[in-house]
């Protein structure tokens, strides 16, 4: 990463996600006070006095046996690795437990620059104990209330190092989606050919959306890898429903979408609705066969497939299809050229003179329907913006044009100008007699 890079570490249930958000002045990290909440390390880009620079959450160490804790504990280290600055957060109303004391050791052996910001705050309180720790001074905050949070940005911003003539794009967000296990954070993994977000058989191992930086053949990335989104009858535990938020606020922020499936079990009902919610954002879609590696194959099991998800999912006919393996990397660096692609088609714009010869030429072959003698005419057509390409279709009587006509549309506009891989939106509007002509 360019910019620098803030880890925020501690023990469980100090406040760590809700001093990020605060430090972010944005919802970004789920809070909880459940202990064990964020698991991987989540990534925002602050700002302090006109520097940038990023943020990162991290989960709380325990220093168990069990792999969860294990798997913390290595993706903390990482962070740790990465930073330029740590900030190791404490919760001042219980004093320094002896988890703080293993974690400030750990911190020490880092060798890199540490704060230690003294959480939970709301009130006057005595910090001197934390001294103990080795760390230097306390600096009393409230994630909560924003308490010292200032004073907290302000020693920040003392410690980056200096700034870069320019700042760089963080290049085309892709989100990745789908249900839990499919092997979404093996993706991004492999995608970042680096052990990024914690892997696990165990659904439900994501629980935040979590934002990477990947450059790529001279191009940036975000990628996103977000929780499992489940059917809502097995969303039991709240922090969870809230991770299901967050999954589907990326994907409808992002500029592409890839749709994980399972090559073992094919499309199901919920693939179906987590599809369906990057189809009705709007975003551009790429539909990504995971776990290919694990599918017997004849020379026509690809073609096969490919029929089964069309037919399955046949509101995404527009997707493209990819087949991968995370496991061994099995094409999985054409996601790259993919979403690069699906991004042009779904910020490309069509001239009016274009559109309207082509309308013409349907109209020709296909008139618009009539409905109770009364005759649908449609008088022209012009694409009024991207993201996805969106169309005003001008007519006599909107109530006339039923949606297989303008499915039909849809189909030709696809034939002539591609389209591949974003939805088209069709606004149906009346056209006043006198400007029609009539």
């Amino acid at each position: 990463m360019s910019k620098p890079v803030v880890a925020i570490v501690g023990r469980p249930n100090v406040g760590k996600s809700t001093l990020f958000n605060r430090l972010l002045q944005k919802r970004l990290a789920i809070e909880e006070s459940a202990p064990g909440v964020t698991r991987d390390r989540l990534y925002g880009q602050a700002e302090w006095r006109g520097r940038q620079f990023w943020l990162v959450d991290t989960g709380g160490l325990t220093f168990e046996e069990d792999q969860i804790a294990r798997e913390i504990l290595h993706q903390v280290q990482v962070a740790i690795d990465e930073a330029h600055l740590i900030v190791m957060v404490v919760d001042v109303r219980s004093g320094p437990l002896p988890l703080d004391y293993s974690i400030a050791k750990l911190l020490r052996k880092a060798g890199k620059p540490v704060l230690l910001a003294a959480n939970k705050a709301e009130a006057p309180v005595e910090t001197a104990e934390f001294f103990e720790l080795g760390l230097g001074e306390p600096q009393a905050v409230s994630g909560a209330h924003g308490l010292g949070t200032g004073d907290l940005l302000d020693k920040i911003f003392a410690h980056l190092p200096a700034a870069e003539a320019t700042a760089e794009d963080d290049g085309l967000r892709v989100a990745v989606i789908g249900r839990p296990n499919v092997g979404k954070s093996s993706l991004v993994n492999k995608l970042a050919r680096a052990e990024r977000v914690i892997v696990s058989d165990l659904p439900g191992t994501t629980r935040d959306a979590v934002d990477l930086i990947i450059e790529w053949d001279g191009r940036r990335y975000r990628i996103v890898d977000t929780a499992g989104i489940r059917r809502k009858s097995k969303i039991g535990e709240r922090v969870e429903h809230y991770a299901v938020l967050r999954a589907i606020r990326a994907a409808e922020e992002a500029d592409v979408v890839l749709v994980l499936l399972d090559a073992a079990t094919g499309v199901t009902e919920q693939d179906k609705r987590i599809a369906g919610i990057a189809h009705e954002a709007g975003r551009a879609l790429l539909i990504v066969v995971n776990k290919w590696d694990k599918v017997e194959k004849t020379e026509k099991t690809m073609d096969e497939f490919r029929r089964n998800i069309r037919r399955d999912l046949a509101y995404l006919s527009y997707a493209p299809i990819l087949f991968v393996s995370a496991l061994t990397g099995q094409r999985v660096q054409r996601v790259f050229a993919w979403a690069d692609f699906v991004a042009e088609q779904h910020a490309l714009r069509v001239g009016t003179a274009g559109l309207n010869e082509l309308l013409a030429e349907i109209m020709a072959i296909t008139p618009p329907p009539a409905k109770g003698g009364r005759q649908l005419k449609i008088y022209y057509m012009t694409q009024v913006k991207v993201r996805p390409p969106t169309f005003a279709v001008f007519v006599n009587e909107p109530e006339l044009m039923h949606f297989s006509y303008l499915r039909f549309l849809e189909n030709k506009l696809r034939e002539t100008y591609g389209f591949q891989g974003t939805p088209l939106r069709f606004l149906v509007r009346r056209r006043a007699r006198k400007e029609a002509g009539m």
